[in-house]
Formats: C-alpha cells, structure tokens, sequence
C-alpha cells in the first residue's frame, strides 16, 4: 500500500494565527478557544448526535503548515531544552511522515448557525484554519491509563512575575467588552507557560505574538515577565 486518501472532515478557527505562542500540549491553556466547523458532505446533524453526552472529544488533524517542511526522523523535542536528538517516533513534533496530531480537548458546545454545524472548543493547541480528519469521544476509563509513564516529558512550570502595563490593560478590558474574548486571561495562561523556543532562551528579550486579530508585544527580565503593548492589526 503506497498512498491512502484522506478528506478533511472538518476546518479549525483558532485563536493561534501563527505557530509561535501554541501550547506545547492540548490542556495546558484552558482559556485557548477554538470553532470546528463541519464541512459538507460531513455537516450534518446525525453525524454528531450523542457527542454532547460527552465532556471532552479527541480531535485528529493534519499539520497542515509543516507538509511543506517535509519530515525529520529525529528532532530537539523542547521537553530537553532543545539540545538533544530523539526519534521523531518517540515526540509529538509535528515533522512527522504523514503530519498528523492529535488532542484532546473540552467540547464546550454544539451549535448550528443556518447549515453550519460548529463545535466550541477549549484548551486547544491548534493553528488557525488547521484541517480535521477525525472526531472521537474522549472515554476517561479506557483512554486515562493508570501507572503509564511519560518518559523524558515533565511539567517544570516556572515561578514567573507577570504584569500589564497600563496601555495593555486597558486595551484587554476594552477588546473583551467588543468581543467577549476572554484576552487577557488567555494571555496570562500562555505566558506562564514561558513559550519561547529554548533556543532563545537568555539571548532575546523581547517577543512578539498574535492571538486572534491582536499583536501582543512582551519582554523578559530573569523571571520578571511584562506585557508592554496589545494593538489591533489592520
């Protein structure tokens, strides 16, 4: 079997509209939205009946920025500061053979708007127009393993001081009365999760990130993080 054909079954709408600031891992950013949008022939009603009986979905999908890359066999996973190689069979990278992820996130609604059918999703790690292959219902008793080791991966969060200056703040507080998205929290969560590459750790200071229709410009001092300044992009 040389090839098989996939179709997406469906299209992300992200608040991530580029890669640098996605959560290493579905979960970890509970305030990170998403809207799956079901495409035709797929959009339709009995496809998803019963699915709101569960909490969280798995959400299969493709790569879709990296295809172009091609794939690694072995990559810097950022779980080992970047500075040593693994197989790319033993990290969830996306340089992958065939560029296919996975997650696992909170299904928060189901709504149909004229012959839309879209799911609202939280804690998501997509990228903006990402294209779905598969829906399944997470089942905590089958799919939680008790005792499963996680292998060289560890969560090591750091204390970090974070404040707003007085622009970014009131910028937060207007853009989320016009839109009801919940910025501000959604940038505290990222930033506390420190999303800079481990490359540019201790060389840059200050780094520059979009969520949603926002450019959100940050420095760093030793653990003395600052949002500097939220400006609308044209």
């Amino acid at each position: 079997m040389e090839t098989i054909i996939v179709r997406p079954i469906g299209l992300i709408h992200s608040c991530f509209t580029e890669k640098f600031g996605i959560p290493r891992q579905s979960g970890m950013v509970k305030s990170a939205t998403a809207t799956l949008e079901l495409l035709p022939p797929f959009n339709r009603e009995e496809m998803v009946r019963g699915l709101d009986f569960f909490s969280h979905i798995w959400v299969h999908f493709l790569f879709h920025r990296t295809v172009e890359e091609g794939w690694r066999p072995t990559v810097r996973p950022p779980w080992l500061g970047g500075k040593k190689r693994v197989g790319i069979f033993a990290t969830r990278s996306p340089h992958r053979p065939n560029h296919m992820g996975m997650s696992a996130v909170k299904l928060v609604d189901i709504r149909r708007e004229k012959k839309r059918y879209l799911l609202e999703l939280s804690g998501v790690d997509f990228l903006d127009q990402t294209p779905v292959l598969d829906i399944k219902p997470y089942v905590p008793f089958s799919d939680s393993i008790a005792g499963a080791t996680s292998g060289y991966t560890k969560i090591d969060q750091p204390r970090i001081k974070l404040k707003f200056s007085e622009q970014a703040l009131q910028f937060c507080t207007s853009y989320e009365q016009e839109t009801g998205r919940k910025i501000q929290l959604l940038i505290e969560e990222m930033i506390r999760q420190d999303p800079r590459p481990a490359s540019q750790k201790g060389k840059k200071s200050r780094f520059g990130m979009l969520l949603w229709d926002v450019n959100i410009r940050w420095q760093v001092m030793g653990l003395q993080f600052e949002v500097l300044e939220c400006r609308r992009i044209q």
